[in-house]
This record gives C-alpha cells, sequence and structure tokens, in this order.
C-alpha cells in the first residue's frame, strides 16, 4: 500500500500481530472447544502455540546479530508445524478449530498467504463465534491491504466477545481509512479510545502498551500537537518496554518511537532508535534508509552552519551591514501578541545571548545564508546570520510545499525557542545551535508576517506491515 502523502509526512510503520499468549479471547469457551475436538486439536493447539512462542520470544534465545535469520527460522517452524497438521486433517472432530489452528499456522509469518485465509475463511463460516479465527482472518487482510476487510473482521469479534487482540488491532485499522473519506480526526480518537480499551483489559501486554503510543502519535498531529500528547506516546512506548520484554525486540517500536524523536528534534536518539530497529530486523530496509537520511541531514546542516552557508567574507559582511530595526516589522513596535493575546515590547537580542529553551520577550533578526530541505520536507531549514556573524540553523514546521525563505531575506523570530545540539553516532559527531518555529506565521519576512497560506498541518501516515 502506498502511504498519504500530504504536505508534511510522518511515515510510521504498524504490524498486525496475534501473540501466542494473547490469543484466547475467551479461555472457557475455547477449552470447551477443546473438549470438543478431541486430544488430537489440543496437540495441534499446542504445536502452533509453540510456533508462535518461538517466533515472539526469538531474541530471548538468540542474539541481536541471528536477527537476519528470523523470518527464515520461523519459516521452517511453520513448515514442520504444517506437517503435522496434515497427519492429523482427517482425525479431529471439530473441523471450525482444525481450520483456525492451520490458518493461525501458516499466518505465522509476515507475508500475506492465500492458504492461510482460506482456511481461516471457512473456519468463521462453519462456527462464526470463533473469536481468534476472526481475529486471524483480519491480520490475513492487514497483510493482504484489504483494511476495510480487517475492520469488519475485527468488529465482528468484538460482537462475540470483547478480547484485547481485537481492540486494538481495531485501533490501527481506525488510523488506516483515511483513504475511505471518513473523518479522520474521528477515528483517530476512536484509535485512542480502542487502543485504551485493550491496554485497560491487561496492563502488562506490551502489544497493547506500544499500539496505544502510535495511537496518541496520530492524536498528536490532528489536535494542534500538543506536547503532553507526544508525551503519552513517549510514556506509553515506554510502558511496552518495562511490561514486557519482547516488547524491546519489536523494530517497530523502535522505529516509530525514533520518528517521534526526530519529529521533537531529539536527534540522539532518533538515531539510536533507528540504528536500534535496524539491528532488529536486517532485511527490513526502512530503519536503516532513516538513519542514513538523517545522519546526511546533520552532515550538510553542520557544514553548511559552520560555513555560514558558504558565503564570501565581503557579502556576509554586506548582510550583516543591512539589517536594520524596521526589518522587526510588528516585532519592533509594540505591537507583538503573544500565543495568550497580550501585545508586549520585544527586546533584540543576538543569537548569543539566547538561552536554551523559550526566550520570552526577546526577539532575534537576521539574514538568511542558506536554505536545507529533506526527503519529508519538514521541517523546512535555514540558516539565519545576525549582525554579530554568528550563524544559527531555524527549522520552521507546518509550512506549506510552496513555502520558503531566500539567500538575503531578512527574518526576525519573536520568542524564539533555542536548543544545542551535541550528537554522537557511529563514529561521527555534530554540534551546532538551533531554533524551532512550529509555524511561518510565526515568523516576520522582510517585514511581513507570511499569510494564512504559508500554512499547512503536519500529517502521520501508517503503513501496514505484519507479523
Amino acid at each position: 500500500r502506498k502511504p498519504f502523502v500530504g504536505l508534511c509526512l510522518y511515515l510510521l510503520l504498524e504490524r498486525c500481530s496475534n501473540k501466542r499468549d494473547e490469543i484466547m479471547a475467551d479461555q472457557g469457551k475455547a477449552e470447551s472447544s477443546m473438549e470438543h475436538g478431541g486430544a488430537d486439536n489440543q496437540n495441534i493447539q499446542e504445536l502452533v502455540n509453540q510456533l508462535y512462542h518461538f517466533r515472539d520470544h526469538y531474541f530471548e534465545n538468540h542474539g541481536v546479530e541471528d536477527a537476519w535469520r528470523k523470518q527464515q527460522d520461523v519459516a521452517q517452524e511453520m513448515e514442520k508445524v504444517i506437517q503435522q497438521l496434515v497427519k492429523h486433517e482427517g482425525c479431529s472432530k471439530n473441523k471450525a478449530q482444525y481450520l483456525l489452528l492451520k490458518g493461525k499456522a501458516l499466518n505465522v509469518t509476515v507475508d500475506y498467504s492465500p492458504k492461510a485465509e482460506e482456511a481461516l475463511a471457512k473456519a468463521v463460516k462453519l462456527d462464526p463465534t470463533l473469536v481468534e479465527a476472526w481475529n486471524q482472518l483480519g491480520e490475513v487482510y492487514w497483510k493482504k491491504g484489504q483494511v476495510v476487510d480487517a475492520k469488519t473482521c475485527f468488529s465482528g469479534a468484538l460482537k462475540h466477545c470483547k478480547n484485547k487482540v481485537s481492540l486494538r488491532n481495531l485501533s490501527m485499522v481506525l488510523r488506516q481509512l483515511r483513504d475511505q473519506g471518513e473523518d479522520y480526526s474521528k477515528n483517530v480518537f476512536e484509535s485512542v479510545n480502542q487502543a485504551k480499551q485493550a491496554v485497560q483489559m491487561d496492563i502488562k501486554d506490551g502489544t497493547s502498551w506500544y499500539i496505544l503510543g502510535n495511537a496518541y502519535l496520530s492524536l498528536f498531529f490532528v489536535t494542534k500537537q500538543n506536547p503532553k500528547i507526544s508525551q503519552q506516546a513517549l510514556n506509553a512506548y515506554g510502558q511496552a518496554e518495562k511490561v514486557d520484554k519482547t516488547a524491546s525486540s519489536n523494530p517497530d517500536l523502535h522505529l516509530n518511537r525514533a520518528t517521534l524523536l526526530k519529529y521533537e528534534e531529539d536527534f540522539q536518539g532518533a538515531l539510536e532508535g533507528f540504528s536500534h530497529a535496524a539491528a532488529l530486523d536486517p532485511a527490513w530496509e526502512e530503519p536503516p534508509l532513516r538513519e542514513r537520511q538523517l545522519l546526511d541531514f546533520l552532515d550538510r546542516l553542520t557544514a553548511l552552519v559552520t560555513s555560514k552557508g558558504k558565503v564570501k567574507a565581503k557579502k556576509l559582511q554586506h548582510l550583516q551591514s543591512s539589517l536594520r530595526p524596521a526589518d522587526l516589522g510588528p516585532c519592533g513596535d509594540g505591537r507583538y501578541q503573544t500565543p495568550k493575546g497580550e501585545k508586549i515590547p520585544l527586546e533584540l537580542q543576538p543569537l548569543s545571548a539566547l538561552k536554551p529553551g523559550m526566550n520570552a520577550a526577546v526577539v532575534v533578526l537576521g539574514k538568511v545564508v542558506f536554505s536545507l530541505t529533506t526527503e519529508e520536507r519538514v521541517p523546512f531549514t535555514f540558516g539565519l546570520l545576525d549582525s554579530e556573524g554568528s550563524c544559527y540553523a531555524v527549522m520552521v514546521y507546518n509550512m506549506a510545499e510552496s513555502w520558503g525563505v531566500l539567500i538575503g531575506d531578512s527574518v526576525a523570530i519573536p520568542e524564539p525557542n533555542m536548543k544545542q545540539h551535541h550528537i554522537q553516532h557511529k563514529g561521527k559527531s555534530f554540534s551546532f545551535s538551533s531554533i524551532r518555529v512550529e509555524t511561518p506565521l510565526s515568523l516576520v519576512v522582510n517585514k511581513k508576517v507570511p499569510g494564512p497560506n504559508s500554512q499547512a498541518v503536519a500529517v502521520v501516515a501508517y503503513k501496514p506491515q505484519s507479523e
């Protein structure tokens, strides 16, 4: 499936997962099925349980250096179980339960399996009350890219029995329905609700906590990027690792958390997250790609800040000397309004006087000496040179694709939010200072505030994965 393309794109990955110890939505009903199915189904159930335990706890018995073998090893274990299943095919008294176990075994790998779909579809047709069969079939449709059908399966399972697997998978599906023309904000709020219910059913389930983190991250982008919500996402990711040691082996968790950390300009944490995700799943191209892209961005940015955009000394002097108080525009005449609507005077200060964090009642002024964009187009980054010759990076978020500044433009930034970066990763070091700007509407460019068309809300897109 192609990811949703927005003006400001943050692509996250999610996998639909039914872990071995989470599969019984209704243990009493499952045990009853076993009684009617006899010892054969019970033996098969144990084999399938062992197969999923092998997959979900792989790194408890293997080092990270063996990560490249995981999918191959899981596929081999699956083939062994399928061979045993074939031997019992004519002996099972409960055909629906047998088909469920067969479909589940075939569904253990990352790839869509037509045979799994066939077996599970027959299972729910024979016994529509098999909650686990509905969940497994929903996962199959998820892998196949049929998100609406996946939603039908998870919703149908919940009609028979409330269970954490259906709840959290429905949370994921709801965030995939943007292309179907539904109210996306409404879907995201409902997604958070479903994920919360899944966590409440089992607070020690790391997968449910992880999916709640992803739900909060989507909510962060549809609710004006409230930092409290981004912290809730990070807390949920952290809780997933705390309560469930297998969550630490989930490459998706590390990649998605790293994506959020990158947006929050915690570049050190982002690089470490991308790197760890790559180590856990060497065959997955996305984590090392993002790691390389971020390293390349930091490398180019540091070089441009250090060289002041590689602008020649004579032109630098001209840019510095051409700065005038009039360039402050509405930031220099007492008309500046704080986010609370208060009009306050701003004190012009050099970049070197800024302190880390928000600098209240302060304005900085400079000339643009370079601009830099990323593959995701966010943030729009440029270099700001002030009258003293200091050069800081300025990172602007939530801007329209058509918006930008040109070399030589004057830019005033009221109440700048400054951060000092010191990053070390795989033998590389980066040190620079930056100012974060949440919207171009906060700037004054060439004495004027940019128009409303300069802003576009950032979005987060989800790409379905499977395991």
